[in-house]
C-alpha cells in the first residue's frame, strides 16, 4: 500500500501543467532621439517559454505631436534563449514620427497574450519609454525628407514618336527611402515649361518592403503630363531634391534634364473622317411633312381636352354601363333568348325541354304546353303534341326527338309573331305610358 503511494507521488508533477513564463522586451530604434520629420521605432518583444494558442491584444499608442503608423497585425518570429531558457516570441513594431521638437514619454504600455497549454490570458506590461526630437539645423519650415538612404529615377513616356503639337509627355519620378514613412515624403515641384500645358497626377504612395513581410520605409511616385502647344525645341528641366541622414548631414539627389522636338504639322487622322461625317448628317436629317404636323398637333389637342374633361368621363361610363346591364338584363328575361335556349338544349343528346316550357311561359304566360297550344286554331300545335307524346310515352325507347318537331315549333313562332305585329298595329296607343 505504501509503495502505491509513493508512485501516485512521483505522477502527480506530470499531470499538472506549470504556470506559464510570459515575458515582454521593448527598446527604441534608435535609441538616443531623432531629429524632427525622422522615424524612430519602438519595436515590442511578447515572449513565452511554451506557444501562443491566439494572437496577442496590443495597446493603442498615441503621442500628440507625432505621427504613429501602428503594427500591421504581422510580426517577426523570434527564438530567444534567456537564462538558459528558451522562449518563443513576436516582434512588433510601432513607427513614431515626430512632428515638433521636444520630449516625447511613451507610457507603460499593457499587453494581453495568452500562452498554451493552458489557454489563459495573461496581462503583461512593459516598461515606460522616453526620447526626444531636435529641429533640423539649417532646415527650412517646408517638410523636409529624413531617411538613412534616398533612390531617386525617372521615365519618359511620349504619346507619339516623333512630337507633334497635340502630342503629350508623361514624366514619372520613383523616390524610395529607407527609414522614412511613406506618408511623410515631400512631394516633388513640378514647374511649368514654356510650350508645354501641365496636368500632374494624383500620386502613389505605399510602404517599402524588405521581402519578408517587414517595412523598411517608403515609396512614393508621381507623374505630369505635358502636352505639346507650340512647335520646336523643348526642355524638361533636371530636378534636384535634398535629404538629410539621421546624423543631420544633407544629401542631394536629382535626375537630368530631357530635350525634345515638336513638329509643325498638324495631327492628321490616319483616315479622312470629314466625307463620313458629312454622309452621317444627310441620313440623320428628318424631314417632316405638312399633314403630319397637323395630325401631330390634332393628336396633342385631343390629348388635352382629353385630360381636362376627364371628370365628365366616370358619370358617362357609368351611364353607359348601367346601360348595358338592363339591355342585357332585357335580353335575358326575353322570348327570343329562350328560343335559343331551346334550339340548343333539342340538339343535345338526350334532349331537355325545360327550355321549351321557359319560352311557351314567356311568349304566352301558359305554364303548361296543353293550354298553349289550345289557344291556336292551326293543327301544327297538335302534332307538336303528338310528337312529344310519341317521345314521353312510357312504351318510348326512342333517346331522340323526331326531326318534324322543331320545325314544327319554328310555324307555330313564326305565327305567333304575325299574329302580336297584327295587333300591335291596330292596337290603341296607352293612354298614360
Amino acid at each position: 500500500m505504501s509503495r502505491l503511494a509513493y508512485l501516485l507521488l512521483l505522477c502527480l508533477p506530470c499531470c499538472a501543467w506549470a504556470d506559464p513564463d510570459v515575458r515582454v522586451q521593448s527598446r527604441l530604434v534608435p535609441p538616443d532621439g531623432a531629429l524632427v520629420g525622422a522615424t524612430v521605432s519602438l519595436q515590442v518583444d511578447l515572449l513565452v517559454d511554451s506557444w501562443f494558442t491566439a494572437a496577442p491584444v496590443l495597446p493603442r499608442l498615441e503621442l500628440p505631436g507625432a505621427v504613429i503608423t501602428p503594427p500591421n497585425g504581422e510580426a517577426q518570429h523570434l527564438n530567444q534563449k534567456i537564462d538558459g531558457k528558451a522562449f518563443f516570441g513576436l516582434r512588433y513594431t510601432w513607427q513614431i514620427t515626430p512632428q515638433v521638437a521636444g520630449a516625447f514619454h511613451i507610457p507603460a504600455l499593457s499587453y494581453q497574450v495568452q500562452p498554451g497549454p493552458g489557454n489563459v490570458p495573461v496581462s503583461i506590461t512593459g516598461e515606460p519609454l522616453s526620447f526626444s526630437a531636435k529641429a533640423l539645423a539649417g532646415a527650412s519650415d517646408q517638410p523636409h525628407l529624413i531617411a538613412s538612404n534616398v533612390k531617386l529615377s525617372q521615365s519618359i513616356q511620349l504619346s507619339h514618336d516623333p512630337l507633334r503639337v497635340g502630342d503629350s509627355i508623361i514624366r514619372t519620378l520613383s523616390l524610395q527611402a529607407e527609414g522614412a514613412q511613406a506618408m511623410s515624403m515631400p512631394a516633388p515641384a513640378f514647374v511649368e515649361v514654356d510650350g508645354l500645358k501641365r496636368y500632374v497626377q494624383p500620386p502613389q504612395v505605399k510602404p517599402l518592403g524588405d521581402g519578408r513581410g517587414g517595412t523598411v520605409g517608403g515609396a512614393r511616385e508621381d507623374s505630369v503630363t505635358y502636352v505639346v502647344e507650340r512647335a520646336g525645341a523643348l526642355t524638361l528641366p533636371a530636378f534636384q531634391m535634398k535629404w538629410w541622414d539621421f546624423a543631420g548631414k544633407g544629401h542631394d539627389v536629382s535626375v537630368d534634364a530631357v530635350s525634345f522636338k515638336a513638329a509643325a504639322a498638324e495631327y492628321r487622322a490616319p483616315f479622312s473622317i470629314d466625307g463620313d461625317l458629312r454622309a452621317l448628317g444627310q441620313q440623320a436629317r428628318i424631314k417632316v411633312g405638312g399633314h403630319w404636323l397637323l395630325i401631330a398637333v390634332a393628336l396633342l389637342a385631343g390629348t388635352l381636352l382629353v385630360w381636362l374633361c376627364r371628370r365628365w368621363f366616370e358619370p358617362a361610363r357609368g351611364a353607359l354601363r348601367r346601360w348595358r346591364e338592363q339591355r342585357r338584363a332585357r335580353w335575358l328575361g326575353s322570348a327570343d333568348y329562350a328560343w335559343a335556349g331551346l334550339v340548343r338544349q333539342l340538339q343535345e343528346r338526350p334532349p331537355r325541354l325545360d327550355a321549351l316550357y321557359l319560352w311557351v311561359r314567356r311568349v304566352s304566360g301558359k305554364l303548361t304546353l296543353q293550354g298553349f297550344f289550345e289557344l291556336s286554331p292551326d293543327t301544327t300545335g297538335v302534332r307538336c303534341l303528338d310528337l312529344l307524346q310519341i317521345r314521353y310515352r312510357a312504351a318510348s325507347h326512342n333517346a331522340y326527338l323526331p326531326a318534324p318537331f322543331l320545325d314544327n315549333l319554328r310555324r307555330v313562332r313564326q305565327r305567333i309573331k304575325h299574329e302580336n305585329a297584327a295587333d300591335q298595329r291596330h292596337a290603341l296607343k296607352p293612354l298614360n305610358p
